[in-house]
């Protein structure tokens, strides 16, 4: 097997031009971690946030950009019992997707659906598991309920409607365009909102006859703090991902000891091994039944090579895609 790789970095903070392709050793894997041969890698929001110099590894993480991967294992630590050489997985990594082969750690691997080609399966694992702990288990989403997702044709917010109908829920979504409002509704969501023409507050409230969303998915932060906090309802619970729009925001107290809200958030990529790992034990029971019957597939917007991963990032910067952008890699066995 080759001993290089080629792998994608970005030496410096900058625009997608930032990013190069080098060459660097196929990595060794630690007692309970897997070698994959990457045959395509996720391109996330926090991707760019990495290049841009605002979002930087944790300790020990590889710089190589890239946080989730579909491929074969190749190569497993000594300790590792949960795979063996040859299975097709799909992975989250805290660092190195954008490469030929990468290394995760044996737990927060999930068996790659048959039914589903390594491009779709490489869009999956990123997304999951931030949907899984921000929307049912830290916001406690229950069937017969109603959840506002905002950025509906996000690779996040395409993948919160699937999964949120999958599970009894009634979904409203906020987009910027009519074209992307059709493709959220093609995905089951119940309700649209064109964020640039209407009010989501009273659209969220006449949608839900004056009761407001018990769940908000919000990646937006800024002045959407308050404005999620009078489109909830009582005992309504916001869950924050991002805050994209800015870092502060009023937030209006009253507002929410009288609603009794609860507002919360959480980062995935800093959270250690062991509670990433009941995520995807969560996820393997829940999850991935769905995925493997069909009920949830993940919508792929564009995909480009390992080359051209300058493209693949002004494509999501421009913010025209829905659903995922994927890097297709197929490392040299």
């Amino acid at each position: 097997m080759t001993t290089m790789m080629r792998a994608v970095v970005a030496p410096e903070p900058g625009g997608p031009e930032a990013m190069i392709l080098v060459e660097r050793p196929v990595p060794a894997p630690d007692l309970h971690e897997i070698v994959v041969a990457v045959e395509a890698a996720g391109v996330n929001r926090p991707d760019i946030m990495q290049r841009r110099g605002l979002y930087p590894p944790p300790p020990g993480a590889s710089d190589i950009l890239g946080l989730e991967v579909c491929g074969r294992v190749t190569a497993a630590g000594s300790d590792v019992t949960r795979w063996k050489i040859g299975d097709r997985i799909m992975a989250l990594v805290s660092g190195g997707g954008y490469a030929e082969f990468a290394v995760a750690h044996e737990d927060l691997a999930i068996a790659a659906p048959a039914s589903l080609s390594s491009i779709e399966c490489a869009a999956i694992p990123e997304t999951v598991f931030t949907v899984w702990t921000n929307v049912f288990d830290r916001g406690h989403l229950a069937p017969g309920e109603t959840l506002l997702i905002h950025g509906g044709s996000s690779g996040i917010g395409t993948t919160a409607i699937q999964m949120a109908k999958a599970f009894g829920v009634k979904v409203i979504v906020t987009v910027g365009t009519d074209a992307k409002a059709a493709a959220c509704l093609e995905l089951g969501a119940d309700h649209t909102i064109n964020y640039r023409t209407q009010d989501f507050v009273a659209e969220v409230r006449d949608m839900t006859g004056g009761t407001g969303a018990d769940v908000i998915l919000d990646m937006v932060g800024a002045d959407y703090v308050t404005r999620n906090y009078r489109a909830a309802a009582m005992d309504g619970r916001i869950v924050q991902i991002a805050s994209l729009a800015g870092r502060s925001g009023e937030a209006d107290m009253g507002l929410m000891v009288h609603k009794r809200l609860t507002h919360t958030g959480s980062s995935l990529r800093p959270q250690s091994i062991a509670s990433k790992a009941r995520i995807a034990e969560a996820l393997r029971q829940h999850v991935a039944p769905l995925l493997d019957t069909g009920r949830i597939r993940p919508v792929i917007d564009a995909t480009f090579p390992l080359a051209q991963v300058v493209d693949a990032h002004a494509r999501m910067e421009a913010g025209d895609h829905v659903g995922k952008i994927v890097l297709s890699v197929s490392a040299p066995i």
